[in-house]
């Protein structure tokens, strides 16, 4: 009773279990004096040229200072820290302080799980404590403050009291006042023509003469809004797939409340993904389905083509997956939030809620890059009292989703705890799953920079299918990747032609992929739509929107995308 006490708290106050991890290696760190006196005396050598290198400054001589600087470090770009002595000297200091708690966290290393939880709130702390989140310490600041005459440090005392009261200490950080749905955002024109008591289905409507007799239906994440891929006009790939001749559907959550607490994964393949397949059929007449699927979308596409393959049904003419995980053996970062602990106090925070609140998974997913995604706002909004961007991705962001609780747990548990999907054993609505028995061609892409799903591991989803597969790899990260339309800053890799119609036969090892490729200037999207086009049938006439069965409900975006 008393352990269950102390987990309940612990849950609340550390739900990482940052505390037990530092205390680990704080222990360990103890029984290796001669690790920690080294890491101490570098401290003291790095602190004691200092001085000298400062001087250098003064003196326009090369520094060569004490401790490398990384030159990708945006916050310390002003040209301040590195011509103005006393801020170089702050920023050297700076850097000898973290270098001595990097080696006091090494010396203390001996638990992979622990070390690595440790490593993530020292480097958290000492995020929070560089000098350039202060106003003091920030040249960029002071420049500001002396160019407003004081206005911006006003505003900024404004904007950080508006965002303590109102958003318990987390900054503002895009304008959503800018954006509205149905408008800027999720606007391609298309209709709802399917409602039950988790999904609606929307169908776009046809913007071209003829159409491709197969359709796609898109299959989004439920962990955010669905319309990260009706973005908005110009950047939208629904409004891309529409223009390029192809009949769309696309699938909107619930936003679940606690009265959802107990709906499983199946029910969300069963009122979820099959049946919106069973809307798309009986609206198009078509027998042949091309599925469009993102992140957790693009699993559930996935354990949803091997549940129909495991009853005969083909439906599923092709596969779309972008920045999906089949294999969970390794998910970066993520995986010091998913440890059998760590997921115990998961599930007791959404028991007594019914569900982990948006403000919770977001919370989570902003500390694993609180540099940029908290501590950057602390300088520009609350020190420089910047008005916050009208940028779409984080108004996307931003409208945030429920995870019911009861889905949730089975979802970390079953794929991210024991990885039951790569290796045959999970069960989706009674039926084992085996991916190799998904056939059909597949189109896998992977972003260089996602640190939600390491392109290295969407890889290997490559190996998992049984049918042909493409993959492709794109600048950006685990959002921008996949919102790629085409511009003079896009690329990607590839191997061969998009409709080669040869099968490939995909490299073991990620590396050797990447030998193999090539990179081309542009977006993957064009690769994708001849690669698409190519295996989605005739062009005929666009179908009608909605069905004597599943009439017109509401215009797109709907009803649920705003709860």
């Amino acid at each position: 009773m008393i352990d269950n006490l102390h987990k309940k708290i612990a849950s609340r106050i550390d739900p990482i279990g940052w505390g037990p991890a530092v205390a680990s290696v704080a222990g360990r760190a103890a029984k290796n004096p001669q690790a920690v006196v080294a890491a101490s005396t570098n401290y003291a050598t790095h602190l004691a040229h200092i001085p000298a290198a400062a001087v250098r400054v003064f003196n326009d001589v090369d520094p060569q200072p004490p401790i490398p600087v990384d030159p990708s470090d945006k916050r310390f770009a002003d040209a301040a820290w590195r011509e103005n002595p006393a801020f170089f000297s702050l920023h050297q200091s700076y850097l000898a302080t973290r270098a001595l708690a990097e080696d006091l966290t090494e010396a203390g290393a001996g638990d992979e799980l622990q070390d690595a939880k440790a490593r993530q709130i020292v480097n958290l702390m000492l995020d929070a404590l560089s000098p350039t989140n202060f106003p003091l310490t920030n040249p960029g600041v002071l420049t500001r403050a002396f160019d407003t005459g004081g206005a911006s440090l006003v505003r900024g005392a404004l904007f950080a009291a508006e965002d303590i009261i109102k958003r318990k200490g987390q900054p503002v950080k895009v304008d959503r006042a800018a954006f509205t749905l149905g408008d800027n955002l999720a606007a391609t024109p298309g209709k709802v023509v399917f409602r039950n008591d988790l999904i609606e289905v929307i169908q776009y409507q046809p913007q071209t003469p003829s159409v491709h007799a197969v359709p796609i239906l898109v299959s989004p994440p439920w962990i955010n809004k669905y319309y990260i891929l009706d973005l908005a006009p110009k950047r939208s790939l629904i409004e891309w797939a529409v223009a390029h001749g192809r009949t769309v559907f696309a699938i909107s959550y619930r936003n679940p409340d606690r009265s959802m607490m107990d709906i499983t994964m199946d029910d969300y393949y069963l009122r979820g993904f099959a049946a919106a397949m069973d809307v798309v059929e009986e609206v198009t007449g078509s027998g042949k389905i091309d599925i469009l699927s993102i992140c957790l979308g693009g699993a559930m596409a996935a354990m949803g083509a091997a549940r129909l393959a495991a009853t005969g049904d083909d439906r599923i003419n092709s596969l779309t997956m972008l920045n999906t995980l089949l294999d969970y053996s390794e998910v970066g970062e993520l995986k010091l939030l998913v440890d059998p602990d760590t997921l115990d106090r998961v599930e007791m925070r959404m028991r007594r809620q019914g569900f982990l609140s948006g403000d919770e998974m977001s919370g989570t997913f902003d500390l694993i890059k609180a540099k940029e995604l908290i501590f950057s706002y602390w300088v520009s909004r609350w020190m420089k009292g910047e008005k916050p961007a009208a940028f779409d991705i984080l108004a996307w962001n931003e409208d945030k989703t429920r995870m019911p609780a009861t889905m949730h747990s089975q979802y970390l548990r079953s794929l991210y705890g024991r990885n039951e999907l790569s290796s045959g054993v999970y069960v989706l609505d009674g039926q084992q799953l085996d991916l190799t028995k998904v056939t059909c061609d597949a189109y896998i892409v992977g972003a260089v920079n996602d640190h939600i799903v390491p392109w290295t591991s969407s890889y290997k989803s490559v190996h998992l299918l049984g049918g042909d597969v493409r993959f492709v790899l794109t600048n950006g990260g685990h959002i921008a990747g996949a919102v790629n339309p085409p511009n003079n800053r896009c690329f990607f890799h590839a191997v061969g032609a998009p409709d080669s119609g040869e099968r490939r036969t995909m490299p073991a090892n990620p590396a050797d992929w990447q030998i193999l490729s090539e990179k081309h200037s542009g977006s993957w999207w064009e690769d994708w739509t001849q690669w698409s086009a190519s295996r989605a049938g005739d062009m005929v006439a666009p179908p009608a929107v909605g069905s004597a069965k599943h009439p017109v409900l509401a215009e797109a975006p709907g009803t649920y995308v705003s709860q």
